[in-house]
């Protein structure tokens, strides 16, 4: 069996640019990914802060630009999902699609990233694809002309209202909270339409209404617990995320969400393994971010494996 000198889990930025630094430092890799190259960005429609283009880039098109920087690289890129990994520094087993396939490395860098959470109320999971989701980038055009509502306070919410704004006939965005996380550029986008997006603060939603398909909801304005109904056809969820860690070896630190732990130099708490993006627990988890603690991460299991070959 081969022995990689690295496995790097997920292939969005921060997976793309750790696989590239290793495989450009001589090193073998296996770059293994589950479903789609190019990780979260591809589920944003337009991205407006990433240094190189000043009037932004569509995701898809960032994420194949990332991608094909790995043309020509000897870098092995097997699909399906890892499912297990253990063993300890110069010799780890990684275990993929339910222990079907294994593979072994000397080092692994985890760029799994996170899920969308659920909002968590009553029959959200029934409707999904039913008029619930979590990516207005992939079903937005089904609810072209029509009311749509958002939930949530940070930058995906507020970009995504943006964008169903060029696409819905109505947009409510949801918020728990008075104020917003995201970017202010990007609320005062959405205040400076109000014919198009009404912004419902400290307002929660209650229940969902319909039954082949969601017709409407429920909400709650805090200020004054009063509530009432929107009819709305669409709702994109985006209250947070959940890390990707179900295969974690298990002497892997992490944060009270389940966020892999790691220093500066992105080494976890088992040595040989190491993290990067939106899987680590930090403040900012952007796109530019996560390709930086890629590339750091690259580096230090280089540094890592000479040690190991010393």
């Amino acid at each position: 069996m081969k022995l990689y000198d690295a496995v790097v889990v997920g292939e969005g930025p921060a997976g793309i640019t750790a696989a590239l630094y290793l495989a450009r430092s001589g090193c073998s890799v296996l770059l293994f990914e589950n479903v789609t190259p190019g990780g979260q960005i591809l589920q944003t429609a337009d991205i407006e802060n990433y240094p190189g283009y000043p009037d932004g880039i569509k995701g898809y098109e960032l994420a194949d630009l990332f991608a094909r920087h790995l043309e020509g690289l000897q870098i092995d890129m097997p699909r399906g999902e890892i499912s297990a990994i253990s063993g300890e520094a110069g010799n780890f087993s990684i275990q993929a699609q339910a222990g079907e396939q294994t593979y072994k490395a000397r080092t692994v860098v985890v760029c799994s990233g996170a899920k969308h959470r659920l909002l968590g109320v009553p029959r959200e999971e029934e409707l999904i694809g039913r008029g619930v989701s979590y990516c207005a980038l992939c079903d937005g055009n089904f609810y072209r002309n029509q009311d749509v509502a958002l939930v949530g306070g940070g930058n995906a919410a507020l970009e995504e209202s943006l964008y169903m704004s060029r696409i819905a006939r109505k947009v409510h965005l949801i918020h728990r909270r008075d104020e917003f996380r995201g970017a202010k550029i990007y609320l005062d986008k959405l205040e400076a339409m109000p014919e198009k997006v009404e912004i419902h603060r400290s307002t929660i939603i209650e229940g969902l209404l319909g039954d082949k398909g969601l017709d409407g909801i429920v909400i709650r304005d805090l200020a004054n617990s009063t509530t009432s109904t929107l009819a709305v056809q669409g709702l994109f969820i985006y209250v947070g995320f959940i890390p990707v860690t179900s295969f974690l070896h298990s002497d892997v630190k992490t944060d009270a969400q389940g966020f892999i732990i790691t220093d500066t130099e992105m080494r976890t708490s088992v040595p040989g393994i190491f993290a990067a993006g939106d899987i680590r627990s930090k403040l900012c988890r952007q796109v530019i971010t996560a390709a930086g603690d890629g590339a750091t991460a690259a580096q230090a299991a280089f540094v890592f494996l000479e040690q190991l070959h010393a």
